[in-house]
C-alpha cells in the first residue's frame, strides 16, 4: 500500500501563491512513488494578488483555497480537515504564497507569524514524528516552528549570480536553525525532526533540475514515511 501524504498549498503563481512547477514537480515524484496524495489550502484571503504579466500588484481579492483548487484540479480541502493521525507524511511546496498566505516572511523575516492552522498542521506532523517535506521558501516555516532544526534554502552565498535570496539563510541561522548548503539536485534530511528540504527555485537553475532535486526531497519523505 502507497504512503498516504498531505500536500498543502498557498494559492496558485508564484508570486503570490503556491509556485505551479514546485506543486507539479512534487506531484509527479509522489505519483511516481505510489503515494496515495490529498491536497490542502487555508480558507483564507491572499495578503495580495499580483499580475503576473505584469509583475505589479493589482486591486482585485482572491482566496487561497480557491485559488489551490486550480493546481487541484478542483480535488481540494480546507487545511482545518487535515487530520495528521490520517496521513504518513505533509509536504508544502514553495512560492511566495507561502512568505505572504501561509506566514508574514515577505514582510516581517525571521519576526514573522505562521498562519494558524499551518502552524498547527506542522507541530502535528512534527509531535507524531511523522516527516515533512518543503521546498523554495518553504523551508522558513519550519526554522520559524522547529527551533534548532536544520534545512536548506540551497546556498548561503550567492554563488555565480545563482543564489539571489542567499540572505535567507542567514536569517535562518538568526532564528537558531542550522542552516545546510545544498545544490539545487539535492536535499537535506534532517534526520532528528524529519525535515526534509530542497532549495528549488531559490536557485536560478535549469528547469530539470530543479525537477530532480524535488524528486529526492519526495524520495526522502516517502522512506521517512
Amino acid at each position: 500500500m502507497g504512503k498516504r501524504v498531505a500536500l498543502v498549498l498557498a494559492g496558485c503563481g508564484v508570486f503570490d501563491g503556491s509556485e505551479i512547477h514546485e506543486a507539479s514537480a512534487a506531484l509527479v515524484h509522489l505519483s511516481r512513488g505510489g503515494a496515495e496524495v490529498k491536497i490542502f489550502a487555508p480558507n483564507i484571503e491572499q495578503r495580495d494578488v499580483v499580475n503576473h504579466l505584469k509583475g505589479s500588484p493589482s486591486e482585485e481579492k482572491r482566496n487561497v483555497l480557491v485559488e489551490s483548487a486550480r493546481l487541484a484540479r478542483g480535488n481540494i480541502q480546507d487545511l482545518t480537515e487535515l487530520k495528521a493521525d490520517e496521513f504518513d507524511a505533509v509536504i508544502f511546496p514553495g512560492g511566495f504564497g507561502v512568505a505572504k498566505n501561509l506566514c508574514s516572511w515577505a514582510v516581517d523575516g525571521k519576526n514573522c507569524t505562521v498562519n494558524e492552522h499551518v502552524n498547527s498542521t506542522l507541530q502535528a506532523f512534527h509531535s507524531a514524528k511523522k516527516p515533512i517535506g518543503l521546498c523554495c521558501i518553504s523551508p522558513v516555516l519550519a526554522a520559524k516552528v522547529f527551533p534548532g532544526c536544520e534545512v536548506t534554502v540551497g546556498q548561503d552565498k550567492n554563488v555565480d549570480g545563482r543564489f539571489p535570496d542567499a540572505e535567507t539563510a542567514s536569517a535562518i541561522a538568526e532564528l537558531g536553525c542550522k542552516h545546510i548548503c545544498k545544490n539545487v539536485n539535492e536535499s537535506h534530511v534532517d534526520k532528528a525532526n524529519k525535515i526534509v528540504t530542497t532549495c528549488a527555485f531559490m536557485c536560478k537553475a535549469p528547469l530539470h533540475e530543479i525537477f530532480d532535486g524535488i524528486g529526492t526531497m519526495v524520495q526522502e519523505v516517502l522512506k521517512l514515511a
